[in-house]
């Protein structure tokens, strides 16, 4: 079947944003639905954009944006989803968003008899991770290639690009404080360019030999999160002294953050940065596309 309409949840983020814009320029027809309206601003315009202000988590008002769709592209997902419970394996901010919500997916995906999902997950997800994050993720998964639907599952590692929340966040940290007490410092990330990840799951629409895989998608190049932070300092113009904390001190920052609202960090972001954040040597973009360097692209807006 072609596909031309598009259910896109989670459009209005980082990727998301990136991702209507693309399938907007080849011609796709978009439905996104948030929240918030206002959270679509950019996208407005867009001449096959419709933006519906909704709650995907009700499953009545997922069943009817489910209708005269072709496909549905699941984007939404959360860094910080609260402390799990005696027994819970995760927060439940985690359970709600990347588990309860793809089975909703899935189940009114089946009612409407629409059949392609493309899932965004997270690199090194998995039942056994250490934190709950990755965890959840992994069960998110699960759910998705177990559905009979036609999925195709992506796992990042790191998104940067221009309106990132990453690289960008140091550069602003470095701006206004003297030095940077650093959580993890050793902790290993391979970035992958925001264009590549959103041109990694435009051209998988096309391609039927990515129905039930689950791609890897990372940048060429791993770092250490203080390689990360100071080529960020010295890029943006207020290089600072990194000072790399210790195991413990980097946990206790995590569990003290917790209590900060609108904390930077907490203890699953600890526990998640455990595991190196890389592909396994010899791992590729899909499709035979060249992944971006980062010094190629954050330069440009990292100065700006």
């Amino acid at each position: 079947m072609k596909i031309r309409n598009i259910l896109l949840i989670g459009g209005t983020g980082f990727l998301g944003s990136q991702l209507a814009c693309r399938l907007s320029a080849e011609g796709f027809r978009l439905r996104l639905p948030t929240r918030r309206r206002e959270r679509a601003k950019r996208l407005l315009p867009l001449p096959t954009v419709e933006v519906i202000e909704a709650d995907v988590h009700d499953p009545r008002v997922l069943s009817g944006l489910m209708e005269d769709q072709d496909a549905v592209i699941n984007l939404v997902g959360i860094l910080q989803g609260g402390r799990g419970q005696r027994g819970e394996r995760y927060g439940s901010g985690f359970a709600r968003t990347h588990v309860i919500l793809p089975q909703k997916i899935v189940a009114a995906m089946k009612t409407a008899g629409v059949t392609r999902l493309l899932h965004v997950s997270a690199l090194q997800a998995g039942p056994d991770a250490p934190s709950g994050y990755l965890r959840s993720k992994a069960e998110g998964e699960a759910v998705v290639l177990g559905s009979g639907l036609e999925a195709t599952v992506f796992r990042p590692s790191v998104i940067f690009g221009e309106g990132d929340s990453f690289l960008n966040l140091f550069a602003r940290l470095q701006k206004i404080a003297p030095i940077l007490p650093l959580a993890c410092p050793g902790a290993r990330f391979q970035p992958v360019w925001v264009g590549d990840v959103a041109a990694s799951i435009a051209l998988s629409l096309a391609r039927p030999e990515s129905l039930g895989q689950s791609y890897d998608v990372c940048g060429p190049r791993q770092y250490t999160l203080r390689e990360l932070v100071s080529y960020v300092g010295a890029v943006s113009g207020h290089s600072r002294p990194v000072i790399g904390l210790s195991d413990t001190l980097s946990y206790l920052q995590a569990w003290a953050m917790e209590f900060v609202p609108g904390g930077l960090m907490s203890r699953d972001n600890y526990y998640s940065m455990q595991v190196p954040n890389v592909c396994t040597e010899g791992c590729s973009l899909p499709f035979s596309l060249v992944p971006t360097p980062l010094e190629a692209v954050a330069e440009s807006y990292l100065t700006s």
